[in-house]
């Protein structure tokens, strides 16, 4: 039987799109912001896709979801950059959220594959309940990523509209709320995947000190 090439696996293929897309945006982002937009709004509902067709098809991979988690925080960071270009007395704010992001799910990641997970959704259930929702319940997920992205792209839109309508600003509060509290999810992820780690630290050297 002939070896599968998981990099031509259909998911792989949908992400590598979403890469593109991604790209694209950022190049399109100083010149022609609502197509910048559009094409990075498509890559982030293109994430529903690679995960729903990796479970249809069983090419669910670690390949895979580490180039997802990559991704996303590529994505995310590199639309804080252009809003902290746009509005620079807020760099630090943007700058801050990038670190949270991106030290909470590597950290998540890491700690999830280390222990055997294939994914970093497939979580304990008996472990933090605030994590159990997020990764259990597809409605709570959905709303907290897009929510989140949607509060970003927002605000970089914002910024080139002279005359905003009064809704627009309704739903980026609404969204700003969603976002902070996907901040605060993040928090958790750093500290319970930090006592992960630190359990797994601790067992190692119980471990050692047993074999000596």
């Amino acid at each position: 039987m002939a070896e599968e090439n998981i990099f031509f696996f259909v998911p792989n293929l949908i992400g590598y799109g979403r890469i593109a897309l991604a790209l694209l945006a950022f190049a399109l982002m100083p010149c022609c912001p609502w197509t910048a937009v559009f094409c990075y709004l498509l890559s982030a509902l293109l994430d529903a896709f690679d995960g729903h067709a990796a479970r249809a098809l069983n090419q669910s991979t670690r390949f895979g979801a580490m180039m997802d988690m990559l991704t996303d925080r590529c994505a995310t960071m590199c639309l804080l950059v252009n809003l902290s270009l746009v509005y620079p007395s807020y760099s630090f704010l943007f700058q801050l959220s990038m670190c949270v992001d991106i030290a909470s799910h590597w950290l998540h990641l890491h700690s999830s594959t280390i222990t055997g997970s294939t994914s970093h959704k497939s979580i304990d259930l008996s472990g933090n309940p605030v994590l159990r929702i997020y990764y259990t319940s597809k409605p709570v997920l959905f709303v907290m990523c897009a929510g989140n992205e949607l509060f970003f792209c927002l605000l970089f839109l914002l910024h080139h509209i002279q005359e905003p309508a009064a809704w627009l600003y309704w739903l980026q509060g609404l969204c700003g709320l969603v976002c902070l509290l996907k901040t605060a999810i993040s928090l958790v992820h750093l500290v319970t995947a930090s006592q992960n780690m630190a359990a797994l630290d601790a067992a190692e050297r119980e471990k050692s000190v047993k074999t000596q």
